[in-house]
């Protein structure tokens, strides 16, 4: 079967062509015949089209909408020789997987998109007016072009999280506010840290019942995760995904009183605050030069004082979440990095590792130096008590299996 995955931001769309079966999704199988991305949407677009394994298709293009975006793309696949194996015509997709970041209470888990599943999500705007918005956009586009004959699925960052308990997700706020608002802890990153478990078990040959493993998504967006039993205990992320560890342009945990202080006090706006914590703090914030780890890591070895700072905060923020997370897990099986920097950045894996031995985690410096460039590996020492694995994330390839399943 092959699945059409989509994830639309407020002004891109990212896409994949997948074709996956039951024996591909059980042997991590799956076979990506297509990728791209559209960016700036509303203007002259940067558009990247990708075909198997051939070299990209760069192209810019004004691209009025996400309606336009996706229109753009298909074109691309049916009229202008893709070349992608087994693609001819629309046909040829049989589901269509849309990666939906916030699904509220209302979904536990993946569900088709029925009219009531779209009015629910609709109803969960308000707890992600910047991502929710751009996820229906991506959905109305694909009923229009593709017609109820194609099944649409969606895939909730959310839902993963939804086996928290109460002490975990609930704020020490008045009580009715949640009961009212539904003001809460829901967790992001969903896709991921439920393939890097399922994967881990693959990897280890270990049952879902016999796993406490801490799975940790480090990329511009960055989260943690505790999961025991195949199951998320408690997540980083919060209401919103400004909560938790030091991001690329998000502060992560903060005191509330500064936002009071920054509203009372200096007199910036709602906007004005919603602006600064989400898009100029956290590493770009702190380092002064970039969001991007790579070029702060390069700027530390060359002696900046702020870049070098960046990278402590990052790494300490992150270490004590994982010493939280194996208290609240009582023990750890093994420790899980993912993402940009979860797979490629040596230095911040062994320094969210260092003095960590006491609970078990101890990292091999030499295998960490020569796990990198996206490759799976074991970066723990030989008598580490805990196993420290790097593995690339698949969030397409795990919402492709979910479609497939909700599909047949």
């Amino acid at each position: 079967m092959n699945i059409f995955v989509l994830n639309c931001g407020s002004s891109s769309l990212k896409f994949q062509i997948i074709a996956t079966d039951l024996e591909a999704i059980e042997q991590d199988a799956d076979q990506q015949l297509a990728k791209g991305l559209i960016e700036r949407i509303g203007s002259q677009a940067v558009i990247t089209l990708q075909a198997g394994k051939s070299s990209p298709l760069k192209e810019a293009a004004p691209i009025r909408d996400h309606s336009a975006a996706l229109d753009y793309i298909v074109k691309w696949i049916t009229a202008r020789g893709a070349n992608i194996p087994g693609i001819q015509s629309l046909a040829d997709i049989h589901g269509i997987g849309h990666r939906v970041v916030h699904g509220g209470e209302k979904f536990k888990k993946s569900m088709l998109l029925t009219p009531e599943a779209i009015k629910a999500i609709e109803e969960c705007i308000d707890l992600a007016p910047l991502h929710n918005p751009a996820n229906l956009k991506g959905i109305y586009a694909a009923q229009k072009l593709f017609g109820p004959a194609v099944p649409q699925v969606g895939i909730f960052d959310t839902a993963f999280h939804s086996t928290m308990d109460e002490s975990a997700y609930l704020y020490a706020i008045p009580y009715q506010l949640y009961r009212r608002f539904k003001i809460r802890k829901y967790g992001f990153h969903g896709a991921s840290h439920r393939y890097l478990a399922h994967r881990y078990r693959r990897i280890t040959g270990k049952s879902r019942e016999e796993t406490k493993i801490i799975t940790v998504h480090l990329g511009n967006g960055a989260s943690a995760c505790a999961i025991v039993a195949g199951k998320s205990i408690d997540t980083s992320m919060g209401m919103t995904p400004l909560e938790g560890l030091v991001m690329g342009t998000r502060s992560g945990d903060l005191d509330p009183g500064i936002v009071l202080h920054l509203c009372n006090q200096l007199g910036m706006s709602p906007a004005e605050v919603d602006r600064v914590l989400n898009r100029e703090s956290g590493l770009k914030g702190l380092s002064g030069i970039s969001n991007d780890m790579r070029e702060i890591v390069a700027a530390a070895e060359e002696g900046n004082p702020r870049a070098i700072l960046a990278v402590q905060v990052f790494c300490y923020r992150l270490k004590k979440y994982i010493g939280a997370y194996v208290a609240a897990l009582g023990g750890l099986d093994a420790l899980v990095f993912t993402g940009g920097i979860g797979e490629n950045n040596a230095q911040a894996r062994e320094a969210a590792c260092s003095d960590m031995a006491e609970l078990g985690i101890k990292l091999d410096s030499g295998k960490n130096k020569a796990t990198t460039l996206g490759k799976e590996g074991d970066v723990a020492a030989a008598d580490s008590r805990v196993r420290i694995l790097v593995i690339p994330t698949d969030e397409e390839g795990w919402i492709a299996g979910e479609t497939y399943k909700l599909c047949k």
